[in-house]
């Protein structure tokens, strides 16, 4: 474990990270996080650019794939690898906030895409958990 909110697992196939967070803010930016280090080494990137993101979804889960893969797309549209977060409200089935990033120096991986395999937003001993996995 460390303290990032995210740690890698070994998957079959593709990256999967266990996601953590006291409520459901935290772990959706703790999850942007990690996919950040994923894909890009967070250091090399300056955040010169700011995105603001309203999303909605059915449910928790819906949601947490629909942010991360909002993310994904601006990562391969624009090249982009985001840093900071702030989220103002997250319920359920509705984010609002922003996201700051800019173009690392360099891209450690490509992800595809956001899946729903083993995603189940649950509590636990730290808040909230789940698993996130990416197609590579």
């Amino acid at each position: 474990m460390n303290g990032n909110g995210f740690e890698e697992v070994p998957h079959t196939a593709d990256v999967a990270l266990r996601v953590w967070g006291h409520d459901l803010a935290e772990l959706f930016v703790n999850a942007a996080r990690g996919m950040t280090w994923l894909l890009a080494d967070p250091d090399t990137v300056a955040p010169t650019v700011e995105v603001p993101l309203e999303l909605d979804a059915d449910d928790a889960e819906v949601l947490l794939v629909t942010w991360l893969g909002e993310l994904l797309y601006l990562n391969e549209r624009d090249g982009l690898v985001f840093t900071a977060f702030t989220l103002k409200q997250v319920t359920p089935t509705h984010l609002v906030g922003q996201a700051r990033g800019g173009v690392p120096k360099e891209l450690r991986t490509h992800i595809k895409a956001v899946t729903f395999n083993e995603m189940d937003i649950r509590p636990a001993g730290r808040g909230l958990e789940t698993m996130v996995v990416f197609d590579v």
